[in-house]
C-alpha cells in the first residue's frame, strides 16, 4: 500500500499520518513513513526522542554530489538523472516500534523549472519508494503534490486529503484535487478532522459531495495536548486509534 497525505497547513495532516502508521504497524505491516513537509514535526508525532534527528535528504550536499556527480545548487551542465537511491532508506532512516522514518526535504515547486541535482535526487528517491519497496509507504506532503510526478502518481493507491470544517481548508482541497488530476492521480479520499459534532460532519459532506470520505476524527483536547508536548497523538488515546482503525479498514477494503 502506497499512501500520500496532504492538506492545508494546520488541519492535522501529521496527526493523521502518525495514526495511520501506528495502526498499520500494530496490524503487522512493515511501515515506512516519509516526511516531505518542511513544517512537519512527524518525528515527535511518532514518538522519536528529541535528540534523534535526521538531516533531510535534499540537504545532504556530499551525498547528492556523490550520486549525481554534480554540486547541489548548480543548474544546467551534466549530471546523472537516475542516481542510485535503493540503499538510502536503510542508511538514512530511524526505526521505532515497527515504524521507519525518513526525512525528504523540499522539492522545487512546479513552474520553477528546476532541473537540479537535489531535485533529481529527491524525485528519484520518491519514485523508488513508491515503485520499488515492498512495504506500506506513507508520504507526508506539503499542501500539494510537488513530490509526485506522472510516473510515481500511478503507484499511489490513495491520495488522502485532510480537511477541517472551514472554507479555506476546502479551497485548498479543491486545488490539490486539480493538481492531482493534472498528473493523472484521481484516486482521492478525504479525512475530516477536528469534528466538533454532527453539524461539522454534515458541512463537510455537503461541501464535498463528489469525493469519498474515508472517515472523521473528532476534535480532541488530548490531541492538542500531545502536539504541545511533542508526544504521539495516539498515546493513551484509544478513541483516536479507533477512528484511525476505521479509516485503515476502508483503505484496505
Amino acid at each position: 500500500m502506497k499512501l500520500a497525505v496532504t492538506g492545508k497547513g494546520g488541519v492535522g495532516k501529521t496527526t493523521v499520518v502518525a495514526g495511520l502508521a501506528r495502526v498499520l504497524a500494530d496490524r503487522g505491516r512493515k511501515v515506512l513513513v516519509i516526511d516531505a513537509d518542511p513544517a512537519s514535526n512527524l518525528a515527535l508525532a511518532l514518538g522519536f526522542p528529541r535528540d534523534q534527528r535526521l538531516t533531510p535528504i535534499a540537504e545532504m550536499k556530499e551525498l547528492i554530489e556523490e550520486r549525481t556527480e554534480a554540486k547541489p545548487g548548480s543548474m544546467g551542465g551534466f549530471f546523472k538523472l537516475n542516481p542510485r537511491v535503493d540503499d538510502l532508506p536503510d542508511k538514512y532512516s530511524l526505526e521505532k516500534d515497527g515504524i521507519r522514518l525518513m526525512v525528504m526535504g523540499t522539492v522545487q515547486k512546479g513552474g520553477g523549472g528546476c532541473v537540479c541535482p537535489e531535485n533529481v535526487m529527491v524525485r528519484t528517491l520518491v519514485a523508488h519508494l513508491l515503485l520499488g519497496r515492498n512495504e506500506v509507504v506513507i508520504l507526508d506532503m506539503e499542501a500539494g503534490v510537488e513530490h509526485l510526478g506522472r510516473a510515481t502518481a500511478q503507484a499511489v493507491n490513495k491520495l488522502i486529503v485532510v480537511v477541517e470544517p472551514g472554507q479555506r481548508s476546502l479551497e485548498v482541497a479543491q486545488k490539490i484535487r486539480q493538481l492531482a488530476g493534472d498528473i493523472g492521480l484521481k484516486n482521492l479520499g478525504l479525512v475530516g478532522n477536528k469534528i466538533r459534532g454532527e453539524g461539522d460532519r454534515k458541512f463537510l459532506l455537503e461541501k464535498m459531495p463528489d469525493l469519498p470520505f474515508l472517515g472523521f476524527i473528532a476534535y480532541d483536547p488530548k490531541i492538542v495536548e500531545a502536539d504541545l508536548s511533542g508526544t504521539p497523538p495516539y498515546e493513551e488515546n484509544p478513541t483516536f486509534l479507533q477512528s484511525m482503525g476505521g479509516i485503515v479498514d476502508r483503505l484496505l477494503s
